[in-house]
């Protein structure tokens, strides 16, 4: 699954036509929707009023269903929600030392996913206070501007007693089959933590090994047909990540196991993270996709080079233009591409070069996890890495309902402006070129062209004059429609702007708010002419727009 066409390097000067080439004679393979994957550190979210109202929107947006990572789902507390903070209380002992097992928080996290027919990506974390070998201090209270090492608190430590975590990890499971049914629990993924390779995890890595052979064991003794794997490594370009991921691969391969003492252990998916890393500079916030599809491109290398575990699933479990959502843009000037469309281009640029890459290394790639989700009771457009602020949906969440209707077949896409996956590996999105292309696909009746006008720097452009060429159209009529996300169109936050930026919007204030954020269009769809297959569109679009043109037939 690749866009492919993309040349090389760039040669497009800015007085050349942009000519985008799609054939939908030119089958490239399934397009599955590899997008439909979300996350976020605070799980109390899930079930208060703008998380139930977001996560509904995304089961609505996705015709498969939606899955969903949360960290914390282990930790010891009353469930108060905090930035980078959560909690279930699903494990505590009594004064004997014994176990007590409550699961009222966890359901309701979980309940809320079920009932919008949404899956969990399991995140068997973190450490329960009265398990951690170190619980004091236990629970942080990171805010932003703090030391991002003051949240490693008494969670991050390994168990005192790998037994009594095999036993949690178990019953999780049961549990879970018995509230929720055997089918429904096969469907999910059992992902033993988060980011080993640095502080969220204050073990060693042999000791994160001996965890991940406890944990799956745990699950498959509770349901021998569950799928689970690991280990949810930082960025494999990193030499440490990069040697945990390799490790981590050659344990279950080859390695003694801790629980069985049998050669390997069971691994029915591989996860790993990918971040790109954004700065500050000039008074304008360049982007840096370069550095994010690096790792994305070794992590496959990693994968694809074993030869046991190279066919496996490989889920990017994290996958954004940098490191921390809950960091806004206030403190962390570099983040302030989140609010408006430098992040919705950023994203359909960086997950079209994704699937390439995939492609490229003949991984099997079912998901990518977007670490974007909302915050609760925080202030209009903080910068927050989110989809949505106060219940509003932000522009990037427009991109997700643009792949949301793509079809279920990949088609040819090529542009004389864009820039291929290793071109933005050796040098980014840089100097007077965009990067302008195209992703498409189709279905029976219908074709959809996604197409992009982004460039790392966030500064002010002309619009991109862009000369559409559609071939293979198995009929003599069409209807065209094209949805916008720009400056002008689905678009809240150029809208809360224009309103004043008021932290305290009206009622009616609020419902503009709600309308400007959905996808919308450009003026009515419209009928046209095909020529012996052939649709000729012409249209522009402004510098870090998206656009996504869908032609339908009978």
């Amino acid at each position: 699954m690749g866009l492919t066409g993309c040349n090389p390097g760039r040669q497009q000067k800015n007085d050349d036509s942009i000519v985008l080439k799609v054939d939908l004679t030119e089958e490239l393979g399934s397009f599955d929707p590899v997008w439909a994957w979300f996350g976020y550190d605070e799980p109390n979210y899930s079930y208060m009023k703008d998380g139930q109202k977001l996560l509904t929107e995304l089961s609505e947006m996705s015709p498969v269903p939606v899955y969903v990572r949360v960290h914390n789902l282990l930790n010891t507390g009353d469930g108060s929600e905090a930035l980078k903070w959560g909690s279930t209380n699903v494990y505590t002992e009594d004064n004997d030392g014994s176990p007590v097992y409550d699961w009222i928080i966890a359901d309701r996290i979980f309940d809320t996913y079920i009932e919008r027919g949404m899956k969990p990506l399991v995140e068997m974390g973190f450490m329960p206070e009265a398990l951690s070998t170190k619980p004091q201090p236990y629970r942080h209270y990171w805010k932003p501007g703090d030391r991002y090492n003051d949240i490693y608190t008494g969670w991050s430590y390994p168990p005192k007693d790998y037994t009594k975590w095999a036993e949690l990890i178990h019953r999780w499971v049961v549990h879970s089959v018995e509230r929720y049914g055997k089918e429904e629990v096969n469907s999910w993924y059992w992902e033993l933590w988060n980011e080993p390779d640095i502080g969220y995890w204050q073990g060693t890595m042999e000791e994160y090994f001996k965890l991940y052979d406890y944990s799956a064991d745990a699950v498959k003794r509770a349901l021998p047909s569950a799928r689970v794997g690991g280990p949810a490594t930082t960025n494999p370009g990193s030499r440490r990540a990069g040697l945990f991921l390799r490790e981590f691969l050659k344990h279950c391969d080859s390695g003694v196991n801790y629980v069985t003492g049998d050669t390997g252990a069971p691994l029915d998916f591989i996860s790993f993270h990918a971040k790109g890393s954004p700065v500050f500079i000039e008074g304008i916030v360049r982007m840096n996709m370069g550095i994010q599809l690096r790792h994305v491109s070794t992590g496959f290398e990693i994968v694809a080079s074993h030869p046991k575990f190279s066919n496996l699933p490989v889920i990017i479990s994290e996958c954004d233009p940098e490191g921390c959502a809950a960091c806004g843009m206030t403190i962390y000037p570099h983040n302030g591409y989140r609010n408006g469309t430098m992040y919705s281009s950023y994203t359909a640029s960086s997950f079209a070069r994704i699937h390439d890459i995939a492609r490229h290394h003949g991984v099997n790639l079912p998901g990518i996890v977007s670490w974007s989700f909302e915050f609760e009771n925080q202030p209009w457009f903080h910068g927050f890495r989110d989809l949505a602020t106060n219940g509003v949906d932000k522009p990037v969440l427009n991109v997700f309902r643009m792949f949301g209707m793509m079809g279920n077949t990949r088609i040819e896409a090529e542009s004389n402006a864009g820039f291929s996956w290793q071109t933005v590996i050796d040098s980014g999105v840089r100097g007077s070129n965009a990067d302008i292309s195209a992703i498409a696909s189709k279905s029976v009746n219908d074709a959809t062209i996604m197409f992009w006008n982004y460039h790392d720097d966030d500064k002010v452009a002309p619009d991109a004059i862009i000369n559409m060429v559609i071939n293979g159209i198995p009929a003599k009529r069409v209807r065209l429609t094209q949805y916008r996300i720009d400056n002008k169109h689905s678009n809240s936050y150029e809208a809360w702007k224009e309103m004043g930026s008021p932290q305290n919007p009206a009622e009616e204030q609020y419902k503009q708010l709600e309308m400007a954020g959905q996808l919308q269009t450009i003026g009515s769809p419209v009928n046209r002419k095909v020529k012996k297959g052939i649709l000729l569109y012409n249209t522009s679009l402004p510098r870090q727009g998206v656009a996504l043109v869908k032609v339908q037939w009978d």
